[in-house]
C-alpha cells in the first residue's frame, strides 16, 4: 500500500495541473465568440441605418427669380417739355430694379398731343426723350445702353378730342409722355468644341 501511494498523490497533482489549462482553452474560445458575436450584431445594426454624408447637406438651393423686361410710362402731362416730381420718382424706381441691373438695352419712344404741325410735335416728343436720358444719365445709366425715338402724335393711347368734336384735354395730357422698354440681355451659353474622329486605318497611318 505504501508503495502506491506516491503514485496516486502524483496522479492527483497531474488532474489538478490539467484542469486550469482546460479551463483557460473554454474561456479564451468563448471570449472570442463573444467579441464576434458582438461585432456581428454591430454591423447588422450599422447596415440598417442610411448613409449619410457630412461633407454635402441634403439642402435644396431655390432657384433665382427669373428676370422679365420691363415697360414704364412716363407721363408729362401737366409739366409739358419737363420732368416734375412724380415722373422723377417713377426713375429713380426703375433705376433700382433687376431688369435695369442686368444691363439690357433701353429704348425711350418720346410722344406728344395732336395740338400742333407734325414737325413741331415730332420735336417736342424727342424733348421729352432725352429729358427723361438726361435723368437716367444722371443716376449712372450708360449712354450707349439708350435708344432715343421720337414719335411726335403718331401714337396716341388716348382721343385728343371728343366724340363731338370739342377738344379733349385729359387726353391730350396722356398723349405727352415718353415709353420706356427695358430689355434683359441674353444669356450665350458657349457650346463644346466638337473634335474629328479618327478611324483606326487613320491611326496605322500616323506616325
Amino acid at each position: 500500500m505504501r508503495s502506491l501511494a506516491p503514485a496516486l498523490a502524483l496522479c492527483v497533482m497531474l488532474a489538478a495541473c490539467d484542469r486550469p489549462a482546460g479551463n483557460a482553452v473554454d474561456n479564451g474560445a468563448n471570449a472570442a465568440n463573444a467579441v464576434e458575436n458582438d461585432m456581428t450584431a454591430n454591423g447588422a445594426d450599422n447596415a440598417a441605418e442610411p448613409v449619410r454624408s457630412i461633407l454635402r447637406p441634403e439642402v435644396a438651393e431655390p432657384e433665382a427669380p427669373k428676370i422679365e423686361p420691363l415697360d414704364v410710362t412716363i407721363a408729362f402731362g401737366a409739366s409739358g417739355l419737363k420732368l416734375d416730381d412724380p415722373a422723377r420718382a417713377a426713375l429713380d424706381t426703375l433705376v433700382d430694379t433687376p431688369a435695369i441691373k442686368t444691363g439690357g438695352a433701353i429704348t425711350l419712344r418720346g410722344h406728344s398731343d395732336s395740338k400742333g404741325n407734325d414737325g413741331d410735335n415730332r420735336v417736342a416728343s424727342r424733348i421729352r426723350a432725352e429729358a427723361v436720358e438726361a435723368y437716367l444719365l444722371e443716376k449712372g445709366i450708360a449712354k450707349d445702353r439708350i435708344t432715343l425715338i421720337a414719335l411726335g402724335e403718331t401714337r396716341p393711347v388716348s382721343p385728343n378730342a371728343k366724340e363731338d368734336g370739342s377738344d379733349d384735354p385729359e387726353g391730350r395730357a396722356k398723349n405727352r409722355r415718353v415709353d420706356i422698354h427695358v430689355a434683359v440681355p441674353m444669356v450665350v451659353v458657349p457650346t463644346a468644341a466638337v473634335l474629328p474622329s479618327i478611324s483606326p486605318v487613320d491611326r496605322k497611318d500616323k506616325p
